[in-house]
C-alpha cells in the first residue's frame, strides 16, 4: 500500500495540475491529510500485554538502532533499498525535464507517470506469480536492471508513444523491487522491534530519494538530462555486482515467534529500584578446548542476539589457569531493561541457546549471576554507613 501510493499520489496530481489547475492539487492534499489524521485517531491498536511500563524514548530509539545495526541481513536490506531508490530517483526526479524534451507539458508529464503507475498497479497484482522461481536476490536483481534499461528507454524515446510503454515497464520495476526489499525487511525484525526498524527502513528509503533527486539533477544541469538518467541507470547494476556476496534472503527466515525463556531470573533478595543499573550478566561455560573454534562462531552470534535485545556491551572472556572455561558477560542500562530482555525472547533466540548448551560440558546448565552497578558517590556511601 505504501509503495503503491508512492506511484498513485504523483500521477492524481499530474492529472489534477494539467486539467484544473495547482490550487486542486493542494487542496486535495489537505483533504486527505485531514481524512489521515481522522484515522488515526479512530484507530485502536491492539494493548501490549506487559507488567513493565513502557521504554523511554531516547532508549527506545537507542534498542531499534542497535537491533538493526546488528542484524546482517536488515544492514543489506538497508544498503539494496538506499542504492535502489539512489538509483530509481533520476527518472522520477527528472521525469518533467523527459516531458518537455517531448515537446510536451503538464498533459505529456502526466501521461508518463500515468503510464507509470498503470504499470506499477499491474505489476502488484500478480507479483506473487512473478516470482515465483525467484529467490528475494534475483528478483531484486532482475528488477534493478529492468528499471535502469527501462529509464534509459523512457528518456531515449523519441515520442510519448515509445515512452509511455517504458515508462510503464519501469513502474513495474519500481514495485517489484520495492516490495521485494520491503518484504525482506519485515521478515527479518521480531514484533517488538518492527516498528522502529521499518522506521529506519523509511529513513534509509528516503534518504536514497533525497540524496538521488539532487545528485542526479545536479548532473542534469551539468550535462544533459540523458547522460545523468545513463549515470543512474548504470550505477543500480554496478552496485548489485559490486556487493554481491550480500544477500537480503540470509538463508532461511528466522523464526521471530514470540517465546519466553526457558528458565526465568531469580527474585534479587535485595531491594533494587527499577532505574537502578547497569546491570552485568556473567554466564560461565566449560567447554572441550577442542571445540573452542566452533564455540566462538556460536558466541559470536550470541553477541549479535544479546546486542539486538538492547545490551549496551557484550564480552567473551577465558580461564587463564582452567582450560575450556569461558565468561561470557553483557550489559544492560538498568534493572527494567534487564527485565525487558526476557520479553524479546523469540523462538530463535532459543535455537541459539541451544546450541551455546550443547558445548557446555558441566555437571549442570551455564552458571548465570547478576549484578547491579554500585554508585560510588560520597552521599550514596554516607547512606550506606551503619
Amino acid at each position: 500500500a505504501m509503495n503503491m501510493s508512492r506511484i498513485v499520489g504523483p500521477v492524481v496530481a499530474g492529472t489534477l495540475l494539467a486539467s484544473v489547475g495547482s490550487q486542486y492539487v493542494f487542496l486535495l492534499n489537505a483533504l486527505l491529510s485531514i481524512a489521515a489524521f481522522m484515522i488515526i485517531l479512530r484507530w485502536r491498536s491492539q494493548p501490549k500485554v506487559s507488567a513493565l511500563p513502557g521504554e523511554r524514548f531516547f532508549g527506545a530509539m537507542r534498542v531499534g538502532l542497535q537491533h538493526v545495526m546488528q542484524s546482517p541481513r536488515m544492514r543489506v536490506v538497508l544498503l539494496r533499498i538506499f542504492t535502489f531508490f539512489l538509483q530509481s530517483s533520476a527518472l522520477m526526479a527528472l521525469l518533467p525535464l523527459i516531458a518537455r524534451r517531448l515537446e510536451g507539458g503538464a498533459t505529456t508529464f502526466t501521461a508518463l507517470l500515468a503510464a507509470m503507475g498503470a504499470g506499477a498497479i499491474f505489476a502488484a497484482l500478480f507479483l506473487p506469480r512473478l516470482r515465483r522461481g525467484f529467490s528475494r536476490d534475483a528478483f531484486v536483481a532482475a528488477g534493478t536492471g529492468v528499471h535502469a534499461v527501462a529509464a534509459l528507454l523512457t528518456t531515449l524515446a523519441p515520442n510519448i508513444w515509445l515512452a509511455m510503454p517504458a515508462s510503464a515497464l519501469a513502474g513495474m520495476a519500481w514495485i517489484a523491487t520495492a516490495n521485494s526489499l520491503t518484504l525482506s525487511a519485515q521478515l527479518a525484525l521480531p514484533n517488538w522491534v518492527r516498528a522502529r526498524g521499518m522506521s529506519i527502513y523509511q529513513m534509509a528509503l528516503m534518504g536514497g530519494s533525497a540524496v538521488g533527486a539532487a545528485l542526479w539533477g545536479y548532473v542534469a544541469s551539468a550535462s544533459s538530462v540523458t547522460l545523468s538518467i545513463a549515470v543512474a541507470a548504470a550505477f543500480g547494476p554496478l552496485a548489485l555486482l559490486l556487493t554481491r556476496r550480500l544477500s537480503v534472503d540470509g538463508g532461511l527466515d528466522a523464526d521471530h515467534t514470540p517465546v519466553r525463556p526457558v528458565a526465568r531470573a531469580p527474585e534479587p533478595v535485595i531491594a533494587i529500584a527499577p532505574d537502578e543499573g547497569p546491570v552485568m550478566v556473567t554466564v560461565e561455560y566449560i567447554i572441550d578446548p577442542a571445540r573452542a573454534v566452533d564455540f566462538n562462531a556460536v558466541m559470536q552470534d550470541t553477541r549479535r542476539a544479546r546486542l539486538r535485545q538492547g545490551a549496551l556491551s557484550w564480552g567473551l572472556f577465558r580461564d587463564t589457569t582452567v582450560p575450556g572455561r569461558y565468561i561470557e558477560y553483557f550489559l544492560d542500562e538498568n534493572w527494567i531493561e534487564h527485565q525487558r530482555r526476557h520479553e524479546r525472547f523469540t523462538a530463535a533466540d532459543i535455537g541459539l541457546r541451544e546450541q551455546r548448551l550443547a558445548f557446555h560440558i558441566g555437571g549442570a546448565d551455564p552458571r548465570v549471576q547478576r549484578y547491579v552497578g554500585e554508585p560510588m558517590n560520597d552521599s550514596a556511601n554516607a547512606n550506606r554507613r551503619p
